[in-house]
């Protein structure tokens, strides 16, 4: 079985510093039909102006991961860890105990376009950590590959590029769903056309087969129990 999620579909919020859509409920947005996919509880797209951003706030019991698809993000946390993420840069944070963190634009001329996901852990109470990688020169074209494998939980993160004529297939151990997200781009998934910022919820199914439609498309697939 697959559901669409339309782009269109998600919370949509312009703050003016901010605008940002929301896959599923959060902040000011609710939907009871859309409160996450299994352990995936979050996927928020967020396009900052520059030098504004999130001042410091907590979190507990959650893994955050924030994938930088432009600009320049200036992250710093109660844990010490003070960096800025770049293009094609992923972080992973382990909020467990609790967490301290801001997040601001670097630059003062150019706009930050990122995301970022939470997906429940498997255990409260963990231990806060870090984590930060550059996938921008991984080989993933016209292929999935595994990113954030350190994730406290049963989920499977990997993110693929799919050429236009070219599909990308994975397959579902029984019981495991996917939710896939086309950060940018056209593709099908198992037949459905899908456009940048569309996602579907894929259940009952073996295999998912994502086959590009025009030029080079980005998508993110969770594999979840």
């Amino acid at each position: 079985m697959i559901t669409i999620r339309k782009s269109e579909e998600r919370g949509h919020a312009d703050h003016g510093w901010l605008d940002t859509r929301h896959t599923f409920s959060f902040a000011g947005y609710f939907d009871r039909n859309h409160m996450g996919f299994r352990t995936l509880r979050v996927i928020n797209e967020d396009r900052v102006r520059p030098g504004q951003g999130f001042g410091t706030h907590g979190h507990e019991d959650m893994e955050i991961l924030t994938y930088v698809l432009s600009g320049e993000l200036a992250h710093r946390d109660s844990m010490g860890n003070v960096e800025v993420l770049r293009a094609g840069d992923l972080q992973r944070m382990t909020a467990g105990t609790g967490i301290e963190h801001s997040e601001y634009n670097a630059s003062q001329t150019e706009p930050v376009h990122f995301m970022q996901i939470w997906i429940f852990p498997s255990e409260r109470g963990l231990t806060p950590g870090y984590e930060q990688m550059s996938i921008a020169n991984t080989p993933k074209t016209n292929r999935l590959v595994r990113v954030a494998s350190n994730i406290h939980q049963d989920a499977r993160v990997l993110i693929g590029d799919v050429e236009a004529g070219h599909e990308v297939r994975h397959e579902l151990a029984q019981g495991r769903a996917a939710w896939v997200h086309v950060i940018r781009g056209e593709v099908d998934v198992n037949g459905k056309p899908l456009s940048t910022g569309d996602a579907a919820a894929v259940s009952g199914e073996d295999t998912v087969g994502i086959a590009g439609r025009e030029g080079k498309s980005e998508v993110l697939l969770f594999d979840l129990r």
